[in-house]
């Protein structure tokens, strides 16, 4: 019997409403006894006073880069990174080299994460070779172990498509997340479209982009009655979609990301690539527009979008590849920029990143109670740390909080009842 014992930390978990001093005991990857002094003498064990206990974090929208570019990542690397975060379960997206768009695939990704850090779960794509021109057997993706659908990294550009999809994954019992972006109004943008694209003579990205591919998602949910829920949401009118289809009942769930509701379009006046991704950093408008949908519940979920490139892809400005890597600071990133400034509590953010998305995707993860899978992160909510992009341990360094002070640091992550990551303060 393998058990692992965890003494004295503070239990914080959303799901059950537990905010409490206690034990947690863990036997053969499973919560056997949560709360109080508990009694054991044959465990390992693990001081956890000062610390908090929390569900390990569940992150909804990752990019592994594994089959084909895993030159930037792979598999295990990329769980290696969640674990030093704290994410003990993941969403991996389908826009890889083969797409995610055969059973095949799915298995092999799935037969490689058995030995990974964290859990993987697969978004498989919703068209052949996520070329918006034909429909994948969602039913045959689903049966070899697919969760989800996208084909994210880009839109499923024909309506008519998407709407099928959307339909047969209700019957399916599977969730599409949608990357919206009308790639007629964005075409060839490189950030956001604005006063720092017009300063810096570069083309931008026009918010519109993102709020038509929003208002689209919305419209087929309501015509059909079925649910969809909305990658990366960055701007304060996709925001206002998502609030007002919510009232009027509409099946539309919503997810942001840690450098939304932290930074703006001003990063890019440095013209370091690091700061590029799709959707780009908005204004500060839309910042706050992004913090208020998280605090009124129109946001469902924080995910990281964690997108790997190499430091030679990263290095010109304008040919970069968009994307920056997340997981090792969306935790710190919340604390810092939400809980600190009072923006949430503690257990309002871990709900939005453990909880929440769990729920999402109907997996099992999110809860520390007793019977549950034994996924947790222990974490000192006060510690303070300068994110050094050559002490992550991904393969990739381009971290958008790159040389910030953040505060709250991962000490240790457990998945399937194992630790999985320890911070030594050694890379």
């Amino acid at each position: 019997m393998d058990r692992l014992l965890i003494r004295g930390a503070r239990l914080l978990d959303p799901k059950s409403a537990t905010d409490e001093t206690g034990d947690i005991l863990i036997t053969d990857g499973v919560f056997t006894a949560v709360g109080g002094e508990i009694p054991c003498t044959d465990a390992e064990v693990t001081d956890a006073r000062g610390l908090v206990a929390a569900p390990g974090l569940v992150d909804m929208h990752v990019h592994l880069r594994d089959p084909g570019f895993m030159e930037k990542e792979d598999i295990l690397t990329g769980c290696r990174a969640a674990a030093a975060g704290g994410v003990t379960s993941l969403l991996c997206m389908p826009n890889t080299e083969p797409a995610v768009d055969t059973p095949e695939t799915v298995r092999y990704i799935r037969d490689k994460a058995q030995s990974a850090d964290a859990r993987v779960y697969v978004a498989a794509a919703i068209t052949k070779g996520l070329k918006s021109e034909e429909l994948n057997d969602l039913a045959a993706l689903k049966n070899a172990g697919a969760v989800a659908l996208s084909d994210d990294g880009r839109p499923v550009v024909n309506t008519l498509l998407m709407a099928r999809a959307l339909r047969l994954a209700a019957e399916l019992d599977m969730r599409v997340v949608s990357h919206c972006e009308d790639l007629f109004l964005s075409q060839g943008g490189k950030l956001n479209e604005g006063a720092v694209s017009e300063r810096l003579g570069v083309k931008g990205v026009p918010a519109a982009a993102e709020d038509c591919g929003t208002a689209r998602e919305i419209a087929l949910a309501a015509a059909y009655g079925i649910s969809v829920h909305i990658c990366h949401v960055s701007t304060k009118t996709s925001v206002a979609l998502i609030r007002d289809a919510k009232r009027r009942g509409v099946r539309v769930t919503a997810e942001t990301a840690p450098h939304y509701f932290a930074l703006t379009e001003n990063e890019l006046l440095s013209r370091d690539a690091d700061y590029r991704m799709s959707p780009p950093l908005r204004t500060e408008e839309d910042r706050l527009a992004v913090i208020e949908g998280l605090r009124d519940g129109t946001i469902d979920a924080i995910a990281t979008d964690h997108a790997p490139h190499t430091p030679e892809e990263k290095s010109d400005f304008l040919s970069a590849p968009n994307g920056s890597v997340g997981m090792e600071t969306s935790l710190a990133a919340g604390i810092t920029y939400l809980v600190n400034g009072g923006l949430l509590t503690l257990t309002e953010l871990l709900r939005l990143m453990s909880a929440a998305p769990a729920a999402l995707l109907g997996i099992p993860a999110g809860s520390l109670m007793a019977g549950a899978p034994a996924d947790l992160v222990l974490f000192d909510p006060g510690e303070r740390w300068t994110v050094d992009p050559d002490r992550l341990h991904g393969k990739s360094r381009n971290a958008v909080f790159k040389g910030r002070e953040l505060t709250g640091k991962v000490k240790k992550t457990v998945c399937r009842g194992k630790i999985v990551f320890e911070d030594t303060g050694l890379r």
